[in-house]
C-alpha cells in the first residue's frame, strides 16, 4: 500500500499488550468481514499505536489499537515483504463475557498484562460505544487520539448505542435515532475523502449529504489518520439497493426513484465542483486514463478466460476515448463520490435521496481516490448498479434496468448536470472499465455472480452498445 509509513509506536496502554493479544488476533482478525487480506495467513503484527480509553485494570477495560497485520506476500517467493495493512481495533476486556456479548468474543488471554481476562470486539458493548460518543462531545484528547466536534452542534448524552451488522468494510454504531458513527477498519494516513468531501459539501450548503457532526483522528509521526466520522442518522431511511429489490419483487418499476437519484447525484457533483478545484483533461491526461483502462482489461482477460473473446471489442471503447482526445476534445474532471451504487444512497421517508460513504474504493491507494475524475465515472457506477439489481430479482424483469438507466440520466440532466448520453464515448469507456473490474472481482470472490458483468460485457462489446 503506497501510503504505508513506518510509525513511531505510541502507547498509553500497558507494555506487552500486543504480545498478549497476538495469538488471539491471528485467529480472529482474518474472520472479520472487513479484513482485506483474506486467503493469506497472518504471519505477525506490529503495533502502530495503543491507547487506553478505559483503564486495563478496571472491571471493563477499553483499548484502542492500531495494528499492522503482516501476511505472506502475493508476489513470487523472494519478493520483498509488503508492509501490511493497518487496522483499527477497539478491544474490550472483562473477566468474563455476559451471554449477550458472546458473538463479540476474540478470546481468553493467557499471557502478558491482560492474562486471565477475556478480550472482545468492544463495539458490540454499550459502555465502550458510549465512551466514543462522549469523547467526541467533549473534544477529548487521549494519547495520540483526537476527538473533534463540528462547530457548536449539540451532542446529547444518554443516546443508546447499537452496532449495525450489515456492513462489509467498516463498522458503524447508531446512537438513538440521532447519530451514526462510522469507524474505518483498514486505515491509511492522510486526508480521507469520507471526511473531506462531506465537510466540503456541508460548508457549500448541499443538503444531499449528511453533514459531519464530529470525527476521530490519530496524530502519529507528523501525519493525521482519519479513524471515524459521526454524522446525523437518517431515521427510517431505506438504502437504494433494498428499495430497488423491493420494487422488483412487487413487479413495480423504479423510474421515478431513478430519476430522483439522478437529480441528487447531479446536485452533489455541482456542489463538489464549486467547493473543490476542477481540472481540464487534455490529450496527455486522457491518454493516460485510457492506458490505465486498457491495462486493467488485459489483466482481467489473463485472469478470466471467459472475458478473452470480448477483449478486442472492449478495447475499442478505450482507444476511441484516446482518439477523441487526440482530435482536441477536452473534459472537465473534479472530485466525485468514487464508489457510487444503489447501496450508497439513502431514501428518507419523505422521499429525499442522500448520498453516503465517500471513502471511494477501499482497495485503491488514497492518493488515487482523491484525484479529480470525470463525473461520468460515478454515473457509470450507478448504471451498473441498476443492472445488478435487475439480475438479482426473483423473477425476470425485462427492460427494468434500461428504463432506470434512462431515467437516471434524465434526472441528472434536469438538475444541471450534462446528460451523460451526450458524451457516449466517455460513458462507454467508464462503464466498460467498471464492468471489466466486476468480471475480475466476481471471478475471484463470487463466481455465481459472474453472469451479471458478463452480460454487460456482451452489450458493451456490440457495435452500438449504448
Amino acid at each position: 500500500m503506497s501510503e504505508a509509513v513506518t510509525s513511531t509506536v505510541t502507547s498509553t496502554s500497558p507494555p506487552g499488550l500486543l504480545a498478549s493479544l497476538d495469538p488471539l488476533l491471528r485467529e480472529w482478525l482474518p474472520r472479520q468481514r472487513w479484513f482485506a487480506g483474506k486467503g493469506r495467513p497472518v504471519t505477525g503484527f506490529s503495533l502502530v499505536a495503543a491507547t487506553d480509553l478505559l483503564p486495563s485494570e478496571a472491571r471493563l477495560g477499553l483499548h484502542h489499537v492500531l495494528v499492522r497485520a503482516h501476511q505472506q506476500p502475493v508476489a513470487a517467493p523472494g519478493a520483498p515483504e509488503e508492509p501490511g495493512d493497518c487496522y483499527q481495533l477497539l478491544i474490550g476486556t472483562r473477566e468474563a463475557l455476559p451471554p449477550r456479548l458472546a458473538p463479540a468474543l476474540i478470546g481468553h488471554v493467557t499471557e502478558g498484562p491482560l492474562a486471565g481476562r477475556t478480550a472482545y470486539d468492544a463495539l458490540h458493548d454499550t459502555r465502550p460505544a458510549e465512551v466514543l460518543l462522549e469523547a467526541i462531545r467533549t473534544r477529548a484528547r487521549v494519547g495520540g487520539l483526537r476527538f473533534e466536534r463540528e462547530g457548536e452542534r449539540e451532542i446529547r448524552t444518554g443516546l443508546v448505542p447499537r452496532l449495525m451488522t450489515a456492513e462489509q468494510s467498516n463498522s458503524s454504531v447508531v446512537y438513538g435515532d440521532t447519530f451514526i458513527l462510522k469507524l474505518l477498519r483498514r486505515i491509511v494516513p492522510g486526508v480521507n475523502p469520507d471526511l473531506e468531501l462531506p465537510l466540503a459539501l456541508a460548508r457549500e450548503g448541499c443538503p444531499r449529504v449528511p453533514a459531519p457532526a464530529g470525527w476521530l483522528v490519530a496524530d502519529l509521526s507528523g501525519r493525521t489518520w482519519v479513524l471515524g466520522v459521526l454524522q446525523p442518522f437518517v431515521q427510517g431511511a431505506t438504502d437504494g439497493w433494498d428499495l430497488a429489490l423491493r420494487e422488483l419483487a412487487k413487479g413495480e418499476d423504479f423510474v421515478a426513484e431513478a430519476r430522483a437519484l439522478g437529480r441528487a447525484t447531479a446536485e452533489v457533483h455541482t456542489a463538489l465542483a464549486r467547493a473543490l478545484p476542477t481540472v481540464t483533461l487534455g490529450h496527455g491526461q486522457i491518454r493516460q486514463l485510457a492506458d490505465g483502462m486498457i491495462e486493467r482489461l488485459e489483466e482481467a482477460a489473463r485472469a478470466v478466460p471467459l472475458l478473452r473473446p470480448y477483449a478486442p471489442a472492449l478495447r475499442t471503447a478505450f482507444t476511441a476515448l484516446g482518439d477523441l482526445a487526440a482530435e482536441g476534445r477536452t473534459w472537465t474532471a473534479q472530485r466525485v463520490h468514487g464508489d457510487l451504487h444503489l447501496g450508497q444512497c439513502l431514501r428518507s421517508p419523505s422521499g429525499q435521496w442522500s448520498l453516503i460513504d465517500f471513502e471511494g474504493e477501499p482497495a485503491k491507494p488514497l492518493a488515487e481516490r482523491r484525484m479529480p475524475q470525470p463525473p461520468v465515472r460515478d454515473v457509470a457506477g450507478m448504471l451498473r448498479s441498476f443492472d445488478y439489481a435487475a439480475h438479482s430479482a426473483s423473477a425476470p424483469a425485462p427492460g427494468w434496468a434500461e428504463s432506470c438507466r434512462a431515467a437516471y440520466c434524465t434526472g441528472y440532466a434536469e438538475a444541471g448536470g450534462q446528460d451523460p448520453r451526450t458524451d457516449p464515448v466517455m460513458l462507454r469507456a467508464c462503464e466498460t472499465d467498471k464492468a471489466v473490474y466486476e468480471v475480475l472481482y466476481e471471478a475471484r470472490h463470487r463466481p455465481d455472480w459472474l453472469t451479471v458483468p458478463l452480460a454487460a460485457v456482451r452489450r458493451l462489446s456490440a457495435p452500438d452498445p449504448l
